[in-house]
């Protein structure tokens, strides 16, 4: 079983979505599982406080290394990749996604106020990530939107395996466009080739339509999946 654990100081914000649909079903049948703890529970004063001002002055809270600590410390000891929902962390992308969900699963630290203290997340290791570049007000939607991700990869989730090998950043590609009846929609017909029948043609055109829509509307993807094919073609001779 994936086992995914949350340290939040909002538990009830879990499971929330992943209740429902895909990541719902999965998780009532037992391919993976989630617990949500609550930070605060690591507190020892009467306030259950998580959070101090900033050393060297500045505005909002800072949660606390000592208190975190214990709560990460609390969990039994295992190899899952301890994570952090941060705004300054690696872009996550789709093969780390599909990394993790190989893997046994994941502990998140979801942080509030300005953040947490750098020396927790030395002293922890935790991997910080982040979904972009934008701020929310906490780690729990992001840390939704991460398992929603790797649930949807795990074995038995996802109707046809296929279906994940052809979606947008399977290949370092967006997803060509798709189309379903009716066949006309206020005067405009589904392209032609996807009505064809011929396999061929159809792969031929949503490779395509991949790489136009990902060389209009992302030039970094664009450009890394060039490099990506320029190193595996290799360098040409000159003979």
């Amino acid at each position: 079983m994936w086992r995914a654990t949350v340290l939040t100081i909002f538990p009830e914000m879990f499971p929330g979505p992943l209740g429902a649909s895909l990541a719902g079903k999965a998780l009532a049948s037992g391919i993976w599982s989630l617990d949500a703890h609550d930070i605060r529970s690591a507190a020892t004063d009467k306030h259950r406080t998580v959070d101090d001002t900033p050393a060297g002055g500045g505005p909002g809270m800072v949660m606390k290394a000592d208190v975190l600590a214990r709560a990460l410390d609390a969990l039994p000891r295992d190899t899952r990749p301890r994570l952090l929902m941060s705004p300054r962390g690696r872009p996550l992308t789709q093969a780390r996604v599909a990394q993790l969900a190989a893997g046994r699963g994941v502990v998140i630290l979801c942080a509030r106020f300005e953040g947490v203290d750098e020396r927790l997340i030395k002293a922890r290791h935790l991997e910080e990530i982040s979904l972009g570049d934008f701020v929310l007000s906490g780690g729990e939607p992001a840390a939704i939107a991460l398992l929603d991700a790797c649930v949807r990869l795990l074995p038995g989730v996802m109707g046809k395996a296929a279906s994940a090998a052809e979606e947008s950043f399977a290949e370092g590609l967006l997803e060509y466009p798709q189309y379903t009846r009716p066949l006309v929609f206020e005067g405009e017909p589904i392209p032609e080739v996807l009505l064809s029948g011929n396999h061929a043609a159809i792969a031929a055109w949503r490779r395509a339509e991949a790489e136009r829509v990902t060389r209009e509307r992302r030039p970094d993807l664009w450009a890394a999946y060039q490099a990506r094919r320029a190193g595996k073609n290799g360098p040409k001779s000159n003979g």
